[in-house]
């Protein structure tokens, strides 16, 4: 008699309710434990799991052909993985595309990112929508062998995104430059050799196409830490100032970003911010941020700019939001999500200050948002 094939899982996912997947795990083996969203994006899984916004989260991909066109280092946002596991309906392929350099699974695991396929990702995504963004614990072993009471008990112990401070983790631990323009065929990334306008970038979690975009504008660009005061970033000398994305409660990053941008204000420069700079922004003129119940993922959203009509295509990470409603005189809602009707975007009413929650260097549109790099550096040949 044949001997049967082994079917047993090799890895499992439990939630916090006590809910356990069970399929295939790929990448890295050991465990870890997440706040659990899923992004509807159809491209750009490297880039997702390289994006610093998604520390502290395991990303559940809602479409079913993850790692078909492998990875390679060009499409890194930044130096590893962030975010900290992937869940997918069906095992990675084999690679079928030109610009492969290696296979996803061979990727996470020297990367210690944990992967889970097999999953019903459709039940999976119900679920995130409706209960809202669980904790869960996944865990990856070739032999199957599983305490899934230990790992509820890891899912429920994990204490969530809300009040914690993860821009610190993230951030570079010192100031550099950067003059690397986006990608161009058949070159690949230009240098940035006849900057126009001097930008201070607040690296809160950069990716690292933000940077390429201002470049792209003309910047000559110098990151500084998220920790960084008023004081340093103003002895620069800059000419505008730039909030990155990032991850974690802006609530909580504010408790030191929130000074840092009241004196950049105060100094009367134009700002713009992006997602978690978004955030910060709008703290320092005063208004507050929400939890949301499972956020906005994925490179579909479609977002209304007020003043023109126009609605772009735009892709978006983050689990908290501006809330509208507490925008102080004189801080006008800018954008909106035609999906929720959230608010994604504010500017000052008499000042180049202004930002954006979705990610414009992400080209979901493709060019749908590149202008607002464009508008800030308007601002800054304004300025004089």
């Amino acid at each position: 008699m044949a001997q049967q094939p082994d079917t047993r899982p090799t890895a499992c996912l439990a939630l916090a309710d006590g809910t356990v997947f069970y399929g295939r795990g790929f990448g890295a083996t050991g465990a870890t434990e997440a706040e659990l969203c899923f992004n509807t994006a159809m491209t750009g899984y490297q880039e997702i799991m390289t994006d610093p916004s998604y520390a502290g989260q395991i990303v559940t991909f809602t479409f079913p052909h993850i790692g078909n066109t492998g990875t390679n280092p060009e499409d890194d946002e930044t130096g590893d993985p962030v975010a900290a596991g992937m869940v997918v309906k069906w095992d990675p392929t084999e690679p079928s595309n030109w610009r492969n350099v290696e296979t996803l699974s061979d990727w996470l695991a020297k990367r210690g990112r944990i992967a889970i396929g097999g999953i019903d990702t459709r039940r999976l995504t119900r679920a995130i929508r409706q209960q809202g963004a669980p904790h869960v614990a996944l865990a990856h072993d070739p032999e199957g062998n599983f305490d899934i009471e230990a790992l509820v008990a890891k899912a429920r112990a994990f204490a969530g995104l809300e009040g914690m401070d993860l821009a610190k983790e993230v951030t570079c631990a010192q100031s550099y430059k950067w003059d690397e323009m986006r990608w161009a065929w058949p070159d690949g990334y230009p240098r940035q050799e006849a900057p126009k306008h001097k930008v201070v970038a607040i690296d809160f979690g950069a990716k690292r196409n933000i940077l390429r975009c201002l470049a792209s504008a003309g910047c000559d660009v110098t990151v500084l830490p998220a920790t960084a005061t008023a004081e340093e970033v103003l002895s620069h000398n800059p000419d505008g100032v730039f909030l990155s994305n990032g991850p974690g409660d802006p609530a909580a990053t504010g408790e030191y970003a929130v000074p840092m941008i009241k004196g950049v204000l105060d100094a009367d420069l134009p700002v713009f911010g992006i997602c978690l700079g978004h955030q910060m922004l709008a703290l320092a003129l005063g208004a507050k941020t929400v939890k949301m119940n499972h956020g906005h993922h994925g490179a579909n959203h479609p977002v209304k700019e007020h003043d023109t009509g126009k609605v772009e295509i735009t892709s978006m990470n983050h689990g908290f939001a501006v809330d509208a409603q507490t925008l102080p005189e004189g801080v006008v809602e800018s954008h909106v999500s035609l999906f929720d009707g959230s608010n994604c975007g504010i500017r000052m009413a008499d000042r180049p200050v202004f930002s954006v929650q979705h990610h414009p260097e992400a080209s979901p549109g493709p060019q749908d948002s590149f202008y607002l790099f464009e508008r800030f550096a308007e601002n800054m040949a304004a300025r004089g």
